[in-house]
């Protein structure tokens, strides 16, 4: 081994990171703006008020401040769980046999077991600060839902969570944790709301989605007093306060003279990559770093891969404001993958709006894969990682074996967004062979691509 770089290496807490980075201060070509699906105007921060926090709401719009200042009281909730580690994989390397040099960022040390706490702190923050008494909000895997129970719990705010129906039948103990920080659960779509009640009209036995999840838990909150609806991923306030992940890896690697070549993050909605290659990307903008960025989706539900880049709703019922973005059209069902925190139709518009320039590439993998990776790297590693994360194992690994097919020595990070060991159902039905790739065909796209609204700006 390499002496001079420690397995782990950690920050102090002088080296943590005081502001987010707003990588779109620093994009010369902006994402395009989130429109009002009425008059088709960009939004205002009126227009969100009724839905959103004022907090987030000023972060949402915000395309110009480079650096934003975390709130004293945040920098005390991120240091109960932060700094998380940079870890050298030696024993990846080890077993590939690969001249490649590999790093993750393990974001799965909190007890939701994700990096989603980084934002779902600011989010309960900011609600508290407002006067709000309750939060909406909604959760695939779970690992959102969790650290929103966390944070409302923290700061003494009721939490209704919807989650996506296949994911609570996945995951019983997701369900326990969530009730146990004092939040209410609804397998979504669910009977307690009229989009949802629509939904399963439209079909009793649907397994419901992300855009399902979300039309129940915006329904909700502008019906209930004091009561605003929070979101994981996605949207850009969110991508914001996940900066915290790229900003404390770049600190950590510039300790050593460590530049990834390479930088690879699994990609749903997008808070995760968009998190850890922020501050990576902002050197690639101007002009002084040749990173590539990898996102890597499920081939079950492939937005960046098979998508279009257009204005869409983000949820299913169409009550959002519309997104610029890679989608699979707002209707899209995707099928049962384990993965559910990937299992949403459309991507970040910053993220998006890089892939569309080039800045970032894409590849899809079936979960067979994807779980044979998983199980490499967790035998040399002593992670269990979650099905999400290990979409960035299996293109490491690739990437790690075509280093070593063409004898080159390059850098390669990628984010080990959260642990696994809430998807032991996943893990059981992959080691007993049970498992299943599907793959949507060219009709089950058009069939959710007909669902993306059709406007000028769309022709």
């Amino acid at each position: 081994m390499n002496n001079k770089i420690p397995t782990r290496i950690y920050l102090t807490e002088d080296e943590m990171p005081k502001f987010w980075y707003n990588l779109r201060a620093d994009m010369k070509n902006k994402p395009d703006p989130i429109l009002h699906p009425g008059t088709l105007k960009p939004v205002t921060a009126d227009d969100l008020a009724p839905v959103f926090c004022r907090g987030v709401i000023e972060q949402e719009l915000d395309d110009t401040t480079r650096l934003i200042p975390i709130p004293d009281d945040i920098q005390d909730f991120y240091r109960a769980y932060r700094p998380s580690a940079v870890i050298r994989a030696y024993y990846l390397e080890r077993m590939l046999d690969t001249p490649a040099e590999i790093y993750y960022k393990f974001e799965g040390t909190n007890t939701s077991g994700s990096h989603k706490l980084n934002s779902a702190g600011p989010q309960g923050y900011y609600a508290k600060k407002e006067g709000l008494t309750s939060l909406t909000t909604e959760t695939g895997a779970g690992q959102w839902g969790t650290a929103m129970a966390m944070s409302c719990g923290f700061y003494g705010l009721d939490l209704i969570v919807y989650m996506v129906k296949v994911s609570s039948e996945q995951k019983p103990y997701r369900k326990a944790l969530m009730e146990a920080y004092g939040a209410k659960v609804v397998a979504s779509p669910s009977n307690t709301t009229e989009s949802g009640k629509k939904i399963l009209a439209d079909d009793p036995n649907t397994g419901g989605s992300l855009g399902c999840a979300i039309s129940e838990a915006i329904e909700t909150a502008v019906k209930t007093d004091k009561c605003r609806y929070v979101l994981g991923s996605v949207l850009n306030h969110v991508l914001l306060h996940q900066s915290i992940i790229g900003q404390e890896t770049k600190i950590a690697l510039d300790k050593y003279g460590v530049k990834p070549d390479i930088i690879i993050g699994c990609a749903g909605g997008g808070s995760n990559l968009g998190g850890l290659i922020a501050p990576f990307m902002g050197e690639k903008l101007s002009g002084n770093s040749n990173t590539r960025f990898i996102a890597v989706e499920p081939a079950s539900c492939p937005s960046f891969t098979r998508g279009r880049f257009a204005y869409d709703f983000g949820d299913t019922a169409k009550t959002t404001p519309l997104i610029k973005m890679m989608t699979l059209g707002n209707g899209f069902i995707p099928s049962a993958n384990h993965a559910g925190g990937l299992r949403y139709h459309g991507m970040n518009s910053v993220l998006s709006k890089l892939y569309k320039d080039g800045y970032l590439e894409a590849r899809s993998e079936v979960q067979t894969d994807v779980f044979s990776a998983a199980i490499q790297f967790m035998k040399v590693e002593g992670i269990l990682p979650a099905p999400e994360s290990s979409h960035a194992i299996k293109a490491a690994i690739d990437e790690a074996l075509e280093c070593k097919k063409k004898g080159e020595k390059k850098v390669i990070l990628f984010g080990l967004s959260g642990t696994g060991f809430f998807d032991m159902t996943a893990y059981q039905a992959y080691n007993n062979k049970t498992m299943s790739d599907q793959i949507p065909g060219d009709a089950d796209l058009q069939r959710g691509f007909a669902s993306i609204p059709d406007i000028p700006m769309n022709k």
